[in-house]
């Protein structure tokens, strides 16, 4: 079924925001997801239970990328290949707005999955920009605190951290949350957290 931004607000809606987490670049090997985190929330039903999964890695996750996010290979063994969890990455995200800051690494990893038909993005970094023009940082971290969020994100993630796939991906959700109320935007079409993606 084809979607159509203009005949939905955006109180209506059901948002999900993903986040991966990655082994880390080295040349000649393609870079590949080591952990997956979802949230959901809406409007009607505020949030529902996030998921997060550690993801099988075919080689060592880097120095460099533990270090960021404190996943080492140990921390891998048993994991499920991404394309396993595939019933389960589509029940969350199948019918919902999707969220990520910056997500050109999640719509990268997505594509395991080809025709998945995920859509439409809302990218937060993108809104953060145009709402907040002259900030000095734009990562998710320094644009959550500048909206004062970070109470909210702990809240909700009470066992995470930075860089934890389930803490940034609850990060970009209350962040959009954050956006559309102080925009006032929750009676405007979708269409409009869409524009200039």
């Amino acid at each position: 079924m084809a979607w159509h931004c203009s005949q939905k607000l955006i109180r209506d809606l059901r948002f999900a925001a993903i986040d991966f987490e990655s082994a880390g670049k080295i040349r000649g090997r393609t870079d590949v997801p080591v952990q997956i985190g979802i949230a959901s929330w809406s409007w009607e039903k505020g949030w529902q239970e996030g998921f997060m999964s550690y993801l099988h890695c075919p080689h060592e996750v880097t120095w460099q990328a533990s270090r960021i996010h404190g996943i080492t290979t140990k921390d891998l063994m048993g994991a499920p290949r991404l394309i396993n969890l595939w019933p389960e990455v589509r029940s969350r995200l199948q019918g919902a707005v999707i969220v990520a800051h910056a997500h050109g690494t999640e719509k990268k990893f997505l594509r395991t999955f080809p025709g998945h038909g995920f859509a439409p993005w809302v990218d937060t970094l993108v809104w953060a920009r145009r709402i907040w023009p002259n900030l000095p940082s734009y990562t998710l971290e320094s644009v959550c605190q500048h909206a004062q969020v970070i109470d909210e994100i702990n809240a909700i993630c009470t066992t995470s951290r930075w860089h934890d796939a389930l803490y940034d991906a609850t990060a970009s959700l209350c962040l959009l949350r954050h956006m559309i109320l102080s925009q006032n935007l929750l009676d405007s079409p979708v269409d409009v957290l869409l524009q200039d993606e």
